[in-house]
């Protein structure tokens, strides 16, 4: 958990120092207690080694990726990237001894020319070009950046050290044995992943031969992070859209419809470009089947709900 502008609420107190009590000797949890009553910041509490790891492998970090870790600390994350898969990127902390340290930890890893850390608000960094996100953060920290996470490119990965999002609920969750945590006594820490998700809320329509005949669709969806629902009209006939899932900006759902008289599955896959669906159709009936392709236009958007960019 690193150094960052946000007072050390409740819910550090209730989640780690929690955790400490539960490890440490007590005159280790003396020391710890002045030390939390002095530091008015969140402290620094390095993620151990094979937690990094971890969520390395978790986001399938590679040499194409772009890696930005919010609250830095000595640097290990960026470092361990850049010098295990050739990931460039940078971190960002608050504390001028800590981008200190970080930086003399890279030239010493021989990934100066791949990485850089700068004394910055994570509130306030530019996250543009990120294909990869990490964090050690506490809960409520993760949930104020939510709303700037998920306007974000679709597709882009995010990896947080025992923290989650709230209500959006991770892609993937691991737990992992970490030895050097809680100060060598060691224990055990949660990975959550998701994947940004395109914004797809609101109404979209598209034609198809089916059956030889052509048909018109009109499908409204909503959105909830990466899950999806909504309705489709064919033919004035109203159904409901099933299964509706996002993984970055490729889409899946599916519905079944009466097209020329008999019930039809539309089985949709896709790749959400802005106001456009591009993807393919497979389609099973008692008179029809065959695959098709698909493309949807969107005519308007919903507007972004209050649960940090999802539309309900």
């Amino acid at each position: 958990m690193q150094s960052i502008s946000c007072q050390a609420g409740p819910e550090f107190h209730s989640g780690f120092q929690k955790r400490v009590l539960a490890a440490v000797p007590m005159a280790a949890i003396f020391v710890a207690t002045l030390a939390l009553a002095a530091e008015p910041r969140v402290p620094y509490v390095p993620t151990p080694q094979d937690v990094v790891e971890r969520m390395l492998e978790v986001a399938k970090v590679g040499p194409s990726d772009y890696l930005i870790d919010l609250g830095s600390g000595d640097g290990r994350i960026v470092i361990t990237a850049a010098k295990k898969y050739g990931t460039r990127g940078f971190g960002v902390d608050l504390n001028p001894e800590r981008i200190r340290e970080s930086t003399e930890n890279a030239r010493q890893a021989g990934v100066a020319d791949k990485v850089a850390f700068y004394q910055r608000n994570l509130f306030e960094t530019d996250l543009s070009q990120a294909s990869v996100i990490t964090m050690y953060l506490l809960p409520r920290v993760n949930v104020e950046l939510r709303p700037k996470l998920l306007q974000l490119a679709p597709g882009t990965r995010l990896v947080s050290h025992d923290f989650d999002m709230g209500d959006w609920k991770p892609d993937a969750h691991v737990t992992v044995d970490a030895k050097e945590k809680y100060g060598a006594v060691g224990g055990k820490s949660d990975v959550y992943f998701w994947i940004v998700p395109a914004q797809v809320a609101g109404t979209w329509q598209w034609q198809a031969t089916v059956g030889g005949k052509p048909q018109q669709y009109d499908l409204r969806l909503q959105q909830t992070y990466q899950s999806v629902s909504g309705s489709v009209w064919v033919g004035g006939r109203e159904t409901k859209v099933l299964a509706g899932r996002l993984r970055g900006a490729d889409i899946r759902f599916h519905f079944t419809a009466d097209v020329n008289g008999s019930p039809v599955k539309h089985e949709f896959s896709g790749k959400v470009e802005g106001e456009t669906i591009v993807g393919a159709a497979t389609l099973a009936g008692p008179r029809i089947q065959g695959k098709l392709e698909w493309t949807a236009r969107r005519l308007a958007r919903a507007p972004a709900a209050a649960s940090g960019g999802a539309s309900n």
